[in-house]
């Protein structure tokens, strides 16, 4: 396969602006701005098919015709670059490889719905990537790409980054809206939706970071040239996968959307890290979703074929675990992330959280009580769609997936006080 996103990643000085100009870059913006309206634009991306990579999947053309044609306030658009889930770092590889690929991405969107300006919102982890985009942002401002007038075409539009503070909430678009306007990241109410009422109450739309980096290749090549790729027509494009846990090879690998999760494994990972230790389990889109067992990885990694296994895409993030992991350790390691980074605002995800740590905990200090499995499945189905946000829903459906598919291992901790692997 073509290498789309990563076209440019492994080439010498591929951050800087002259490297990516060589490879073709902010064509499309020019192409945006000099031959196309902004409805056209969206029309492209609703053609191509394009759902969010950032874990929803919803249909990024769709979103963007959200967004009021003419509004009384500023309009803006804002690039989710939190990545914070543990499992997951695909969009780290953009933001510090090519970074104004994703500033392109930023543009051109911004062109199609109005936007005066652009946030790139990023993880305050993210130190270096950070800088790196700094840099990106003034090369183009030195190059008319952003700013007053951008390439001559009488759009203006301010690109801005923001560090965040390190908190997994404001990954969600409401909290990092709060965040964004200096308030603490708290999750909102919807509705009003963003597209109505988001920064500082003006029309706004998120987007996730390999979201937007898509963008510059529709309008390039066209909508139907990126429906071709996948499985159209709900599953197209290129996508990125982040793959870790026990494979020989881990790391960033792009390829068709749809892509068969054994062969991400055995083929682009290298197979499994220790050839006497076979396939256990694998959590397909990050540690916020459902597990799946041995037995469940013939499936395709797309949004709907996960889906009908009662898992999800999510962000892509492939854990593989081997037949040494102790499903116990992990899911309490898991649950003790989410107890964490809690905001604290809704009762379910504030009480419901820590406790499922504190009895996973138990389990596998082997105090465990024969009553906590069942305790554990009560309070994820109380946690489950009673949240303002979707934190508490990324808390208990890997928790109910672990107990639910590896009970006898839950039980054994119970009855034996030990591990059984």
């Amino acid at each position: 396969m073509e290498r789309i996103l990563t076209r440019n990643v492994g080439k010498e000085g591929s951050h800087t602006l002259a490297v990516y100009e060589a490879s073709g870059g902010y064509q499309a913006l020019r192409k945006a701005l000099g031959a196309m309206t902004p409805e056209a634009v969206v029309e492209e991306v609703k053609r191509s098919g394009l759902r969010g990579r950032g874990g929803a999947g919803f249909p990024t053309g769709l979103k963007w015709s959200f967004m009021p044609k003419d509004a009384a306030r500023p309009k803006y658009l804002i690039c989710n670059a939190d990545e914070s889930e543990p499992g997951t770092f695909k969009d780290r590889v953009l933001i510090e490889k090519d970074p104004h690929l994703v500033l392109e991405g930023c543009l051109v969107s911004a062109f199609a719905m109005g936007a005066r300006a652009a946030f790139v919102y990023i993880r305050g982890e993210y130190v270096h990537g950070a800088r790196i985009l700094e840099r990106a942002i003034e090369e183009a401002y030195e190059k008319g790409y952003a700013g007053k007038n951008v390439l001559g075409s009488g759009f203006d539009c301010d690109l801005v980054l923001h560090v965040g503070a390190g908190a997994y909430i404001c990954g969600e678009e409401t909290s990092l809206m709060s965040s964004l306007e200096g308030n603490r990241g708290y999750p909102r109410l919807k509705p009003p939706f963003p597209a109505q009422a988001g920064l500082w109450g003006c029309p706004t739309t998120i987007n996730n970071v390999e979201t937007l980096a898509c963008v510059p290749f529709i309008v390039e090549r066209g909508g139907d040239w990126f429906l071709s790729i996948g499985k159209p027509p709900k599953n197209t494009g290129p996508k990125l996968y982040a793959l870790s846990g026990h494979v020989k090879r881990p790391g960033v690998y792009e390829a068709p959307m749809g892509l068969p999760l054994r062969e991400l494994i055995q083929n682009l990972g290298g197979g499994m890290l220790r050839d006497d230790r076979p396939l256990k389990a694998v959590i397909p889109g990050g540690s916020s979703v459902p597990v799946l067992t041995a037995d469940e990885c013939d499936v395709d990694l797309d949004f709907d074929s996960l889906a009908a296994k009662g898992s999800m895409l999510g962000s892509a993030a492939v854990i593989v675990m081997d037949s040494s992991t102790c499903m116990v350790r992990a899911i309490e390691r898991v649950a003790h992330f989410y107890a964490h980074e809690s905001c604290g605002q809704c009762t379910p995800c504030r009480e419901g959280c820590g406790w499922m740590e504190r009895v996973l905990a138990r389990i596998e200090r082997g105090e465990g009580r024969q009553e906590d499995l069942d305790l554990l499945l009560d309070v994820s189905s109380h946690i489950l769609g009673h949240t303002v946000c979707p934190l508490g829903d990324a808390a208990a459906m890997p928790v109910a997936s672990f107990v639910t598919k590896f009970r006898h291992e839950f039980q054994y901790h119970i009855d034996h006080k030990k591990c059984m692997v």
